[in-house]
């Protein structure tokens, strides 16, 4: 059975909106630890927006990013959306019943299945206990308006704290999983 996992930029205050503010504390140590979490996926799944904005400039990074955007460019994505059938960029749409999809999706053989961004996909998976694992990467920046994670969340499962990893940068990777 394969495991979903949230990989989520959060600000101190839980804002994930717009995520520039993370720049400054990206070093070495985080891209190392970004590599090793998506080269243990095999297939991203992305909301719409999350989805046109990766589908944009990732597939002309390879030069600039190396192994990590081949990857990127080359993963099967699921993409829940209601308004676009004809995707790029190695996608397939999610239309329906999204959490029925992605039930289906993790009883297949394989690896993680990788969620970046994409809020209200991630707000759907929590009320519906789907996702295995959120890796939230808190910066030490206040940004103080913007959308936040679990904005609006309200059957959310009880989760347990399984990791965490301090980044020489202040960046704090706090990995919870549902407390079953």
């Amino acid at each position: 059975m394969r495991r979903v996992v949230a990989a989520e930029y959060l600000s101190m205050d839980g804002v994930m909106e717009e995520p520039s503010w993370t720049g400054p504390f990206f070093n070495d140590e985080i891209g190392k630890y970004q590599r090793d979490q998506l080269f243990k996926s095999d297939a991203l799944l992305l909301g719409r927006v999350t989805y046109e904005g990766f589908a944009a400039s990732w597939p002309s990074m390879e030069e600039v990013e190396g192994d990590f955007a081949v990857r990127m460019n080359t993963l099967p994505k699921y993409v829940a959306t209601t308004t676009q059938r004809e995707l790029e960029w190695n996608a397939s749409p999610i239309e329906g019943d999204v959490p029925a999809a992605v039930r289906t999706l993790k009883q297949e053989p394989g690896q993680d299945i990788l969620i970046y961004g994409s809020g209200e996909l991630v707000r759907t998976l929590t009320e519906h206990n789907l996702i295995d694992e959120y890796r939230l990467m808190v910066h030490p920046v206040i940004v103080g308006a913007g959308k936040r994670l679990f904005e609006g969340v309200h059957d959310a499962p009880a989760l347990k704290l399984a990791d965490t990893v301090t980044f020489s940068s202040g960046v704090v990777s706090l990995v919870y999983e549902p407390a079953r």
